[in-house]
């Protein structure tokens, strides 16, 4: 049995995403490929904003080891989108994001999740997650619905 869409309410931070005319496929709704751009866009940028990371020097980077999706409803170009994020889960060196894409309405067009492990940039082995990402992901963190 579908586990049923998940609502606004259920997430912490949101971010509008833009759509692009090549986002569209032949069937006239987003490409599936697209949903984990905009999970990846909603996910970093709040790593950005929120935790003061720089993807260009920092020494600690986050790789996705895991990752899924479950699609609700077609979304379509120019529909404007919104994402929204919260954390499942909180390790020394992992984080494991939810994320989900909103249309206009209050349940989901799709959720997903994956999982980042910090690695130390030159070495690439695991690295304890820096201190303000994690009070950053902190702030995310709720136990599933």
């Amino acid at each position: 049995m579908k586990k049923p869409a998940g609502h606004r309410s259920d997430y912490r931070w949101f971010l509008p995403l833009a759509t692009r005319w090549a986002d569209n496929d032949i069937y006239g709704h987003i490409n599936n490929v697209n949903h984990y751009a905009y999970f990846d866009t909603v996910a970093n940028q709040y790593l950005i904003d929120a935790g003061g990371f720089d993807p260009a020097i920092s020494p600690a980077i986050g790789y996705v080891v895991e990752s899924g999706c479950r699609y609700h409803a077609a979304i379509r170009h120019p529909e404007p989108l919104e994402g929204a994020l919260r954390v499942s889960h909180l390790g020394t060196s992992s984080v494991t994001y939810e994320m989900a894409i909103f249309g206009s309405g209050e349940t989901a067009a799709a959720e997903g999740f994956f999982t980042h492990v910090f690695v130390d940039r030159v070495t690439e082995r695991p690295t304890p997650i820096p201190a303000t990402i994690r009070d950053a992901l902190s702030r995310l963190l709720t136990s599933r619905p």
